[in-house]
């Protein structure tokens, strides 16, 4: 004769279920572990691995140790859940490094969950389980089932964390031997793109920034192919095919709290070439003599690179070829300078030059007249044009490369 069984009170979700309940499940769980083993395989390809005995052991350890942790948990509420909750753990490290999402994880375990469901609904009538009691068990099952799937999760966010900063660690390794000089070899640059997922592109361009604003500190969200490394002393990019359709577009608006200069596009292993160039650059752009509002890119400044290579060089020539300038009040001299250099930059033509300058034509001809008497001859040399044209550019941008006066 059977007895309705005693009910607990439901202080958690399994003081509700009566503790007699342990001692008859047990009997049943391999059972019910062998018919949950076999839906889940059934109806989740990914986990039908035959030939794999290892996975096939996890799959079997995972299912009989979260039996035997529920019934544990019927007869005693307070038992320890570190013996499942560490291999669940494990099944979420493994999901991550599988490459699957946790929807998979999830899945399965409802899959479990509803075939021991059903087992247990077919054999309530057989040990006189009440309907409340049901409903404890189901609650009981609901809140087991959120337990194990956090511990998955766990376990799949810290594999995923760990995958990130393994990835991150190897696609700055891979920065350092793009940029490094010499160049590194065809197969170390192939063989650690590889690892890093990368692929290696035709042609690239090296950047250097510099944050506008130190606090607080923000990391630009760049584009998946962009590698780069903005926490080392000289925060740098190498932007692949920086040429491709819309690619600076896509860089503009996520470096705006940076100064940024990109190096001219080279070939992979000219890396280390272009920047060069951007570290040139970007100084001239934080003193202001090159356009620092969006990104710089070298290409558009070839000029002012070139001529601002070598300053004291510039300085030494602006003393012998500006000297004539010296006898000139300074405030006389810069609009002296700045009419000479829109003549040179404008084959002389007095009335072009006074459309830049936004003076009359004649007063163009009248500076031009006093230039004339200054420097004789020599003004419209061809050979001296190119050089003047250098040493004003200069000049007039960096006023500290002025000739001194007397």
């Amino acid at each position: 004769m059977t007895t309705t069984l005693g009910e607990r009170s439901p202080l958690t979700p399994w003081a509700g279920v009566p503790s007699e309940l342990s001692d008859i499940f047990r009997p049943h769980l391999d059972a019910l572990a062998e018919e949950m083993i076999e839906e889940i395989l059934a109806g989740i390809p990914e986990y039908s691995r035959p030939q794999d005995e290892e996975y096939a052991r996890l799959v079997r350890l995972a299912v009989e140790g979260a039996l035997r942790q529920f019934v544990d948990l019927i007869m005693d509420p307070e038992s320890s859940w570190e013996p499942v909750t560490a291999v669940y753990r494990e099944i979420g490290w493994a999901e991550a490094r599988e490459g699957r999402d946790l929807d998979i994880l999830q899945t399965s375990l409802r899959l479990g969950a509803r075939v021991a469901w059903r087992r247990l609904a077919a054999e309530s009538e057989r040990y006189n389980i009440s309907r409340r009691t049901l409903a404890s068990i189901a609650e009981a099952i609901f809140a087991f089932l959120d337990e194990i799937a956090r511990a998955a999760t766990e376990g799949y966010t810290k594999a995923r964390e760990q995958e990130a900063g393994e990835l991150e660690h190897r696609r700055r390794r891979l920065l350092d031997l793009l940029l490094a000089e010499p160049p590194a070899a065809p197969q170390a640059v192939a063989g650690l793109a590889r690892l890093a997922q990368w692929q290696v592109p035709r042609t690239v361009a090296a950047a250097v920034l510099y944050e506008r604003r130190r606090h607080p500190f923000s990391h630009p969200s760049l584009p998946p192919d962009v590698l780069a490394d903005v926490n080392r002393r000289e925060p740098c990019l190498l932007v692949p095919d920086p040429e491709g359709p819309g690619r600076r577009r896509l860089l503009e608006p996520v470096l705006h709290d940076w100064v940024a200069a990109l190096g001219p596009t080279v070939r992979v292993e000219e890396a280390a070439t272009s920047l060069r160039w951007a570290r040139e650059a970007l100084p001239l752009a934080r003193r202001g003599i090159l356009p620092s509002d969006g990104l710089i890119r070298c290409a558009d400044h070839m000029p002012a690179l070139v001529m601002f290579k070598d300053e004291e060089l510039v300085r030494t020539v602006a003393e012998l070829r500006l000297a004539p300038l010296k006898a000139v009040r300074p405030r006389h001299r810069e609009r002296l300078m700045r009419t000479l250099l829109a003549c040179l930059q404008n084959g002389f033509n007095a009335t072009e030059v006074a459309n830049r300058l936004h003076v009359h034509p004649q007063t163009v001809r009248y500076r031009l007249h006093q230039l004339e008497e200054l420097f004789g001859g020599r003004l419209h040399a061809p050979e001296r044009r190119l050089e003047m044209e250098m040493v004003l550019t200069v000049w007039l941008t960096a006023p500290e490369a002025s000739p001194s006066s007397d």
